[in-house]
Order: C-alpha cells, then sequence, then structure tokens
C-alpha cells in the first residue's frame, strides 16, 4: 500500500547544514502537537509549535557563529529534550523553554562538526580529531587517519553502569568502533560511508554510501563489540538519484513498525517499510528540488496526524502529513478551472492567512525599495565625488559537491545556492566532455576556444560552457567525464541573481588518474607489472605526491613508516597497489598505461623539488592480456551497440516503403524492435568507443615504451584491428609487434 502524504510549508530560516533540525519528545501529559527545533548558520537557534494551522514561535535566540549541529539529550531514564547545539568548538545546552544550561568549549582546534549525547557523555568529532567528554572532563581523544564523516553511539536506551561504544564513519571507506579508549576497524566499503544511524534497539547501523546506496551491517552485542558486523541487505542506487544526505526511523502507518526515511542530496525524500523478510519497500517519494538537510518524524502539525518534517538547504521547514488538507473554494469559474480573482471566496481561515500573506509581502516590498532608494543615493555620491568607495557585494552561501560515480564512470559536480542561479561559467584546462543530465532545464551554450595570437591552439581553455538557468533554479547538477592521464582543474564561475552582481568561483581538481577509487581488498591472482622509485624523499613529501595524482586521499600524513593504498580503474576494472616509505614508493598494477602516469607525474614532482630518483621498473607481459581481457566485453559491447545503430536508420527506411517486416532476418526485426532504446543507450554514452580505442592505443604505446621502442608508426595499423575487432587478434597483434 502506498502512502499518500500532503505537503505543507511551515517556516524559513537562513542556510541549515546537516543535522541542524529535530523534534522534541512530548512530555506534556496533555494532548499537545510537537515542537521542532531548528538552527541555521546565522546562529540563529529557534524553537516553533503548529497551532491551528499557524507558526507558534516557543522561543528564538540571538545570531552567532554558524551551527553545525543539533542533539537532544538528558539523564539516562528521563525523557530526551535537553537541546544541545555546536557552534564553532563550543557546545551549548538549552531546555525546552529555551533557557541556557551549559556553555562548554570543547577546546579543539577543529570545529565541531558531528555531535553525540548520551547521558552525561558528550561525543564531539571534527575533521580528523574525536573526543569523549562525562560531565564535560576529557575521557580520551582518538585522531583519525581520515576525515570523519559520521559520528554514533549505542546502546541507544542506556542505562546506568552500561558501557558507551562509539562508531566513526571515515572517509577513507572503514568504519571504526571506539570502546573504552581501543580502536576496533570493522571492514571497508567500496564508497566512503556518510552516515550512520540506528535501526532498532537491536542495534543494527546504518551505513550511507557517498553516492545513494544504503547498506545495513548488524553488530552484535555479543563479547563487547569484538565480533566482525553481520552484512544484512543493500539498496541500490539504480535510477541514479543524489547521495543520501540523512535518514530517520519513525512509525508513521502506526503499524508498530518504523519506516524507513531518506532524504538525499538532490531534494529526495523517500520513505521505505520493511516485509516480513525485514527488507525495505519504497512506499511514498516527493522531491523538494534542493538538498535535503534533515528529516524527522512525528505529531506537529495536527493532533492524530503523523508526519515528517523535513529541512531544506536553503532553510524551508516542510510538513508530509498523513492529514489531507482540502482548500475551499468557490466562485464563477470558466472553461479550463480558470476564475476571476474578485469572483472566488475562500473559507474564513484562508481568507484570513491571504490577508497575513498579503501585508507580509507589502511590508518586503516597501522595505526593499527603501533598501535601494539608499543604494542609489550612495553610488549616487561616490560617482560624483570620484571616490574610491565601493559597493559592498551580496554574500551568499554556495553548497557543492564533486564525487565520483562508479555506476557511469563520470563525475557529479552539483551547485547549490541559496537564492536563485543566473548562470554558471565552466572553464576547464583540461580535456573533458559534459553530458546531458534529464533533470537539468538549463539551457548550455558552448564558446569556441580562440587561437593565441600566434596562430597556435590555446592550451589554457580546453572547455568553456555556460549554463543559463530558469526562474527560481537554485541547483544545477552537471556530470563530467575525464579522461586518464589529462590532469588540471574545472573552474565554475557561480552568478546568482543578486544586485549587485556578483560572482563565487569554486575549483575542482581533475587528478591523472581520476577513475581511480580507494578499495581495501584487491585480486592477487592477477599478473602486475611494476615500478619502483628510490630517492631522498620523506614519507610526507611522497604521500603529497600520491594525493595529487590519486583521489580519495587525505591531506594528512598516515601514521606508521609505511603506507599501502589500493585503488580500483571504476572504468575498466584494472587495480593499483601502492606502497611507500621514506626513500622509496612501489607501485604494482595490471594497467602498464596507469604504471606509466604514476611515473611520469612522480618524476615531474621530484624534478620540481630537484630531487634525483633511481627508477626501476618490470614490465609483465602476462599482465597485457589480461588488461586486453578486461577491455574485451567493453569494445564487444560498445562495438556491437555502433553496429546496430547504424543499421538502424536504414532499416527504419526501409520499414517506411516495404511496411511488412517478416522477410528480414530474426536479428534485424530485434534491431528495429529495440529501436528506441539503442538510441538512448548510444546518446548516453557519446564518444565511448572512441575513449576505448584511446585506452587501447595507449596501452600499446606505453608497453614498449617502457622498452624503449617507438611504435606510433604501428598506430594505423593498431587501429585496423580494433575495427576488425577479434580478442585473439588484438592479443596476437600486442604480440607480434
Amino acid at each position: 500500500m502506498e502512502l499518500d502524504l500532503d505537503v505543507v510549508d511551515y517556516i524559513q530560516v537562513a542556510v541549515t547544514d546537516k543535522k541542524c533540525m529535530t523534534i522534541l519528545p512530548n512530555n506534556d501529559k496533555r494532548r499537545v502537537t510537537q515542537k521542532v527545533v531548528v538552527g541555521d548558520k546565522n546562529g540563529v537557534l529557534q524553537c516553533f509549535g503548529i497551532k491551528k494551522r499557524d507558526v507558534n514561535s516557543i522561543f528564538k535566540l540571538l545570531p552567532g557563529p554558524p551551527i553545525s549541529s543539533i542533539q537532544l539529550g538528558g539523564a539516562l531514564g528521563t525523557p530526551q529534550d535537553k537541546i544541545f547545539v555546536a557552534s564553532g568548538s563550543d557546545i551549548r545546552g538549552y531546555s525546552r523553554k529555551g533557557k541556557k544550561f551549559l556553555d562548554f568549549n570543547s577546546n579543539l582546534t577543529e570545529a565541531v562538526a558531528n555531535l553525540w549525547i548520551s547521558g552525561s557523555d558528550l561525543i564531539v568529532g571534527g575533521q580528523y580529531v574525536f573526543n569523549h567528554f562525562s560531565d564535560c572532563v576529557d575521557q580520551g581523544y582518538y585522531l583519525a587517519s581520515d576525515k570523519i564523516n559520521d559520528i554514533m553511539c549505542f546502546p541507544v536506551n542506556r542505562k546506568e553502569g552500561d558501557g558507551l561504544t562509539t562508531v566513526l564513519a571515515c572517509n577513507d571507506h572503514v568504519l571504526r568502533r571506539w570502546e573504552r579508549e581501543m580502536v576496533y576497524r570493522d571492514r571497508g566499503w567500496k564508497t566512503r560511508p556518510r552516515l550512520t544511524q540506528r535501526v532498532s534497539v537491536t542495534v543494527l547501523l546504518t551505513c550511507i554510501r557517498s553516492l545513494g546506496t544504503i547498506p545495513i551491517i548488524m553488530f552484535s552485542l555479543i563479547s563487547s563489540f569484538c565480533e566482525q558486523p553481520i552484512y544484512n541487505w543493500e539498496i541500490p542506487n539504480e535510477s541514479n538519484y543524489g547521495g543520501v544526505s540523512c535518514l530517520s526511523h519513525y512509525d508513521i502507518t502506526g503499524d508498530g513498525v518504523p519506516e524507513l526515511i531518506v532524504g538525499r542530496d538532490d531534494g529526495r525524500v523517500e520513505i521505505l517499510s520493511y516485509d516480513a523478510a525485514d527488507e525495505p519497500t519504497l512506499r511514498f517519494s516527493h522531491n523538494f528540488n534542493e538538498s535535503v538537510t534533515a528529516v524527522q518524524g512525528g505529531v506537529v502539525g495536527s493532533l492524530g496526524f503523523e508526519e515528517v518534517v523535513v529541512s531544506t538547504y536553503s532553510g524551508w521547514v516542510t510538513g508530509l502529513t498523513t492529514e489531507h488538507l482540502q482548500k475551499k473554494v468557490s466562485g464563477n469559474f470558466h472553461a479550463g478551472g480558470t476564475a476571476n480573482a474578485q469572483d472566488l471566496v475562500f473559507d474564513e481561515e484562508t481568507e484570513r492567512k491571504l490577508e497575513t500573506l498579503r501585508s507580509e509581502v507589502e511590508l518586503l516590498q516597501q522595505q526593499v525599495e527603501n533598501e535601494r532608494t539608499k543604494h542609489m543615493q550612495r553610488t549616487s555620491k561616490a560617482v560624483a565625488a570620484n571616490s574610491n568607495e565601493m559597493t559592498h557585494a551580496p554574500t551568499f552561501h554556495v553548497n557543492d559537491r564533486f564525487v565520483l560515480s562508479p555506476s557511469d564512470s563520470s563525475y557529479k559536480l552539483s551547485i547549490e545556492v541559496q537564492t536563485a542561479i543566473d548562470h554558471i561559467v565552466l572553464q576547464s584546462d583540461v580535456p573533458i566532455d559534459l553530458l546531458d543530465v534529464e533533470s537539468t532545464s538549463a539551457v548550455v551554450s558552448y564558446t569556441k576556444n580562440p587561437p593565441n595570437p600566434d596562430g597556435t591552439p590555446n592550451a589554457d581553455n580546453f572547455l568553456l560552457a555556460t549554463y543559463r538557468c530558469q526562474a527560481n533554479t537554485t541547483r544545477l547538477e552537471v556530470t563530467v567525464r575525464s579522461i586518464e592521464g589529462q590532469y588540471g582543474h574545472l573552474q565554475a564561475y557561480i552568478v546568482p541573481r543578486l544586485q549587485p552582481k556578483t560572482c563565487v568561483l569554486r575549483r575542482y581538481p581533475i587528478k591523472p588518474l581520476s577513475l581511480h577509487q580507494r578499495v581495501h581488498d584487491i585480486d592477487e591472482s592477477r599478473a602486475m607489472s611494476s615500478l619502483k622509485l628510490i630517492g631522498q624523499f620523506s614519507l610526507p613529501e611522497v604521500h603529497s605526491w600520491f594525493v595529487k595524482c590519486l583521489p580519495d586521499l587525505p591531506d594528512r600524513t598516515p601514521t606508521g613508516d609505511t603506507a599501502t593504498l589500493h585503488f580500483r580503474n571504476i572504468f575498466l576494472e584494472t587495480q593499483l597497489v601502492c606502497t611507500y616509505r621514506k626513500g622509496e614508493a612501489q607501485v604494482f598494477s595490471d594497467n602498464i598505461s596507469t604504471i606509466s602516469i604514476l611515473k611520469d607525474y612522480l618524476s615531474r614532482e621530484a624534478t620540481l623539488k630537484k630531487i634525483a630518483l633511481n627508477i626501476q621498473y618490470e614490465v609483465n607481459d602476462a599482465s597485457m592480456r589480461g588488461a586486453i581481457q578486461l577491455f574485451h566485453p567493453k569494445l564487444d559491447e560498445q562495438l556491437m551497440l555502433a553496429k546496430k545503430v547504424q543499421l538502424l536508420d536504414a532499416l527504419q527506411e526501409l520499414q517506411t516503403h516495404e511496411g511488412n517486416m517478416e522477410f528480414l532476418a530474426p536479428e534485424y526485426q530485434q534491431i528495429l524492435e529495440d529501436g528506441e532504446d539503442l538510441k538512448i543507450k548510444f546518446k548516453k554514452q557519446p564518444a565511448r568507443l572512441e575513449r576505448l580505442y584511446g585506452m587501447v592505443t595507449d596501452l600499446f604505446i606505453d608497453k614498449y615504451k617502457f622498452k624503449g621502442i617507438n611504435v606510433k608508426q604501428k598506430i594505423p595499423q593498431l587501429l585496423e584491428t580494433l575495427d576488425n575487432y577479434d580478442q585473439e587478434s588484438l592479443i596476437e597483434f600486442f604480440q607480434q609487434t
């Protein structure tokens, strides 16, 4: 059974961060609705309730430093109705009436990004540092090897005397447990976990991946959490929705089993219920068209009606309620369902709300006009006096993400602004492709790269594209496809619809091995080629070189004398192992092109530092055959797709003239039946075959480059072999040359 929920807007605050909205438990013996607490980046904390469909403010504090997290707490065994707020390195506590009872400085050098309260225990986390306080006394800390994305503690229903275990979701794709000043590593994931969430009292931990997949793992309560977690199930992101930004559990159907509520970066809110096998099934979905920062369940709008309260990036607090809201409107309607405004008759409550809105709009218009007049007067005086005084550009927040998508071997660039976007200019000094995104309504135009004054090609601008957004567009998503070995930067110039005109610049690195993703397990049975570098470099220096070359690595130097990293190419599925320490670095890969790219880049970095390198390498011919076998299914599929699309036009023209096509062979009839799907698939993969040809060509050139042989004159023969592709013929060509 699908859920039928209505959308109702409650209030809009300033820009909000993740985990900055929650619902207070109802401790009143009377049947009253619950109160909502929300904090924003202006530092304003406010609590409100809904009474007769009107927002009733409980308290609203003065602006201050940006609020990064809000958590509820209280003494163990009592209602958790105390409000704890993280702002900078400070933790403040408020009662449900807004009275401050705690002002604690954690003394962290980083801003507190994650907060958890359990009785008198206070858990705070910055980017790398995690601290545990009890009664505001330091009990221990942990310095993570990579960024901490989220933290949670359990048991959740904790009693006096129970121990406390903290789970850290780290950016290196690892979940770590911290208990009694000991750290246990649980397991690595294919992508970095972003959020953790309790599912039920049996302590199920939900780990959210950056690209929307939701795996659930179980921790046993036996042996003090020393057992390995049990992997239960996973929700794949088959529709390529945005990454998961928040989640919660709440029984909105009243059947005694809490539903899973998921909020995503692209504005989608999903509600999933559990079936008899405890696996989730989608029951409801709604898109708010802007990032969702928090989701919570409760009874807020009307008594007896459960709802999900959602906060978005631009500050809207909205409800998805089970109450069906009816608009009572009568009047003289014309054809098409339209009516004159003067003929419409509203009910008393709606009329009162409309009158209030009209008054607010008139007041805002008057304020805007006054400020515009003041601005024009200041500008005129400055121009008349020939003054250097400049008008202050309006400031605005930008929420942007640039993440690797394994599903289509591309990068997803999402840019979100608190106000409407006028246009965005993308400029790149490296060859990249911009792919169409169905959800994007912006009009894109490309500017041809002008040559240098001497007529040579301009290498500074390989791409210059302008996205002109529709009215009221606050979020733009772009898919970018890069080429490994080509590195530089993608720059976005963001211009909102503000006066005076203002632009914000964002830069995103395109790294030499941009399609590699960090993993924890590799296939050790594969044949590998190797590269060894020896020189007078330190561990931090060589680590910084790998950070510039490979994605998903922290800037912080790893602990210990030796570091080992594993990567997988998400397009070709080849693998890479990097081991380095002071004075020595070793690289192993089943793709010789990967080793060639690393050799060139690391040599360049060492030359800039004036460090002499002793370079040793070993090319394993067996790895060539393995690499071609990995190429084979992709080459075969793309060649077949291109052949079918090429035949499709001729077959469709023949069908137009002949009508009945039963005389054709079954394979041609099947091409006609799948015509639309073939065109859509071909359109989604532009230049994919050319990219594969380029990769095979690079593999061929790099193999013989390490042997000191120039084989560029053999490239036409290689391309001819690829046009008449056969796997064994290609392998034979590599060996005979």
